[in-house]
């Protein structure tokens, strides 16, 4: 994200994916961009600290605080599964503990002045939104098989609401990817806009000198308050997130209504 002092007139500007290493194979393009290196670079520090805490700390009498964290972070999917699923998501802790550290960690990173939230991209998170649905779906049709189609049906429905109710819970559940991916986009992408807006407008004022030098250092306060405002946002919508893929998942292994 370019919320710091830089040259940069467009807010949007920041959001613009840049390839870095150009390859075309035919119609496929393989460019390695800025959204790909961010990525990479998030799982390669959570994968380092994964493996600093829990191969490397083993044995220690004490836990140092990395483990305390990591150790929180164990706890909180826990009990999130504990909570949406029951004994039954047991089995889905590393799937939900990646997804959480993974979109956890871009949101952290995005707020590094000069670097890039790819949690702000819809293509991004639709994309992993879609596969958890996708995920959802073959789970749900694995454990229920052709029973799962009753979950499009709610217990009790009158015979004359079928026609009716049949295509809302279709509509219902295909369309929980969307909403999935469209909260964490625009909650990041708005609030780092902001962050550029109020950045861009201090930075005019500390030029124009005079009076309005001292007075830039207004919004400089708005704006470090708003950055912890946005740590917390990161936080919170990674939670949002893990949170309803759990909830989601849960309906289709105990098979809707």
């Amino acid at each position: 994200m370019l919320y710091g002092l830089t040259s940069v007139q467009s807010p949007l500007e920041q959001f613009e994916i840049i390839p870095l290493l150009p390859l075309r194979m035919g119609a496929l393009d393989l460019s390695l961009t800025n959204t790909a290196r961010m990525m990479l670079i998030v799982s390669s520090v959570l994968l380092f600290m994964a493996q600093a805490v829990f191969v490397s700390g083993n044995g220690l009498l004490v836990p140092s605080r990395w483990q305390l964290g990591w150790e929180g972070v164990h706890n909180l999917v826990l009990t999130m599964l504990g909570q949406t699923i029951g004994e039954a998501g047991a089995s889905l802790f590393p799937f939900v503990f990646s997804v959480f550290t993974f979109v956890l960690g871009c949101n952290l990173f995005g707020l590094v002045p000069y670097s890039f939230t790819v949690t702000s991209h819809l293509v991004v998170t639709m994309t992993l939104a879609l596969a958890i649905w996708v995920g959802k779906l073959v789970m749900g049709f694995r454990l229920h098989g052709r029973t799962f189609f009753r979950m499009f049906l709610p217990t009790g429905t009158p015979f004359a609401m079928v026609p009716m109710m049949v295509p809302l819970e279709v509509m219902g559940f295909t369309i929980t990817f969307i909403s999935l991916s469209v909260r964490l986009f625009a909650n990041m992408m708005a609030g780092h806009i902001l962050l550029k807006v109020i950045a861009g407008f201090a930075w005019s004022m500390m030029v124009a000198g005079g009076v309005m030098w001292v007075a830039h250092f207004i919004p400089m306060g708005v704006l470090f308050l708003l950055l912890g405002l946005e740590t917390a946002v990161a936080f919170i919508q990674a939670y949002v997130f893990t949170l309803r893929t759990c909830i989601y998942v849960g309906d289709s292994i105990h098979g809707g209504h």
